[in-house]
């Protein structure tokens, strides 16, 4: 073999943040804290901050591949921790404070994590498990000053764990294949389970966000991480954005639409990515006041679910805002897919595209898909057939964290995702369902997320779910739940009229029922697995 002649470096989480504070001083930085007020910073400030608590980490003898916990909102001192953390050696470990107790309390035992720097907001979510804390936790950093929590270890705020440190630290060269973060899944069908990332994953996976059909940031942007940075580490975000020395807004818990608007329209903020909750309120409430108007319109991802239609096509047409459709999962990083433009469907008209702009696309370089039908043979390319997603990649996962060999991983290593999908003829995806809520009717498969989308066309519907419930005859039949929106009255005539033409006659639901609310998970998904013990009981006649 003749090799190139070219140098080797690491990849190294580390050396984001030190380009970034080289040749990108000039970018904003700005934290919002849980009252509101704004924080300015730097990435030349970030890393100073950063050396300071990996310094402080190491004088209190943490080691390599350590695990450092994180209880908190979008701040930049949870940035900070981000790159302290794994920049030393130890490994960043984001912990999503809206799980329950008893997951948190796993999580964190599962994990066996030795110190934890805390928001203070989110302190009772910690007091709440106090005895059953792991006995590797030693210390808890509260990021921001406030009273002690009682908690059975050491507890000190930021400012007293690095008081000793000056920022004369030097990152140390580590193996770009250690681990440098740990997320756990959301645990919807039972206790989450932990994806060990690598420096090297998490680098190449930053490199591939960044690319024009991906997230297009650029030196000029300022981008705006709406989805937390406990959920797959803010989907690649606080990487993505100082490896091109983007600006960065941090806007703390609050994610309410006034609060974001204003952020949107006072920092210049021009990209942003969270879930379809989050677009789905902020429309609602632009549209409440025809002066409220983007100066400068963004550009926004969506991802977790399906957005429906008519939420990008409101976007597009009436506030010039178009918005990304992406797909992805903890196990990959999260990035799997995006659904941009591409030669064959270069021409098409706005309206064509918008309609296509439901699927969630191909994936980008460094992944690769396979859809397998029930018979274990690739699917057909028809929009029709269904089958099983599965992936590989150079940032996705190959088994869990403290696991024996998962299921999940095939023989011939690729990960099944459990997202059932139709392929079209340009090779795009389209997620019908998880394998685990397709409704399966008389041994056909019908799709509730093509349901729910369809419902939430309709203008009286806030929020939908479709699940499946006993039937004599057919075993399953599609139950619609419906959320109406305040003040308004959608009779289940004019919900099922929604949906007819647009699906098969036996795809209807044989019912739909008005609810108050709907069950959500920690992320903010809807949780199914709820929902089907809340109306077990349910069955309709024949």
């Amino acid at each position: 073999m003749l090799r190139g002649l070219m140098q080797e470096h690491p990849l190294l989480v580390s050396s984001i943040l030190t380009h970034a504070a080289k040749h990108h001083r000039g970018a904003r930085l700005v934290g919002v804290d849980p009252e509101g007020g704004r924080h300015r910073s730097s990435w030349p400030d970030l890393e100073l901050q950063a050396k300071r608590i990996a310094a402080a980490l190491r004088r209190r003898g943490v080691q390599q591949g350590e695990r450092i916990a994180t209880l908190g909102w979008n701040g930049l001192e949870h940035l900070a921790v981000y790159y302290a953390a794994s920049g030393m050696g130890a490994v960043l470990h984001t912990v999503n404070p809206r799980l329950f107790a008893d997951q948190i309390a796993f999580i964190l035992e599962d994990a066996g994590d030795t110190h934890l720097f805390l928001d203070p907001t989110v302190a009772p979510a910690l007091t709440a498990i106090a005895d059953r804390l792991p006995k590797a936790l030693r210390t808890v950093i509260l990021l921001r000053d406030a009273p002690h929590p009682d908690l059975p270890c050491e507890v000190v705020t930021l400012e007293e764990f690095i008081s000793a440190e000056t920022g004369d630290y030097e990152w140390p060269q580590l193996d770009e294949r250690a681990a440098s973060s740990l997320c756990y899944t959301s645990g919807t069908t039972g206790m989450p389970k932990g994806v060990l990332y690598s420096h090297r994953s998490t680098v190449l996976h930053a490199m591939a966000a960044v690319q024009p059909d991906v997230f297009a940031l650029s030196a000029m942007d300022v981008a705006m991480p709406v989805v937390p940075m406990f959920h797959v580490n803010g989907w690649g975000i606080p990487y993505a954005a100082p490896m091109v020395g983007a600006s960065m807004v941090l806007p703390g818990p609050r994610l309410d639409p006034a609060s974001l608007f204003s952020l949107f329209e006072e920092e210049r903020v021009s990209f942003s990515a969270g879930v379809p909750t989050i677009w789905t309120l902020l429309l609602q409430w632009l549209r409440q006041d025809p002066s409220r108007r983007f100066a400068k319109p963004p550009r926004l991802v969506v991802g977790g679910t399906a957005l429906p239609v008519a939420i990008t096509e409101g976007f597009l047409k009436e506030y010039d805002v178009p918005i990304l459709h992406a797909w992805g999962m903890t196990e990959i990083s999260p990035l799997g897919s995006v659904n941009a433009r591409k030669a064959e469907n270069a021409d098409w008209d706005e309206a064509r595209f918008l309609d296509y702009s439901r699927k969630q696309g191909r994936p980008e370089f460094g992944v690769d898909f396979r859809v397998l039908g029930a018979d274990g043979n690739p699917i057909p390319q028809d929009e029709t057939a269904f089958g099983e997603l599965e992936v590989r990649g150079h940032w996705t996962a190959n088994g869990y964290f403290n696991r024996d060999k998962d299921p999940a991983v095939t023989e011939d290593g690729w990960f099944r995702t459990g997202d059932v999908v139709t392929l079209d003829a340009l090779g795009e995806i389209e997620i019908v369902d998880r394998a685990k809520d397709v409704i399966k009717s008389g041994g056909e498969w019908i799709s509730s997320i093509t349901l729910e989308n369809l419902a939430l066309a309709h203008p009286d519907v806030q929020m939908a779910a479709a699940i499946p419930v006993a039937h004599p005859k057919w075993d399953e039949r599609p139950l619609l739940l419906v959320v109406p929106k305040p003040g308004t009255s959608p009779t289940p005539e004019s919900v099922l009229a929604v949906l007819e033409g647009k699906v098969a006659k036996w795809w209807m639901p044989d019912r739909v029922e008005f609810v108050e609310t709907l069950p959500l998970t920690a992320t903010g998904k809807l949780w199914k697995a709820e929902l089907k013990r809340q109306w077990k009981d349910f069955s309709l006649p024949g």
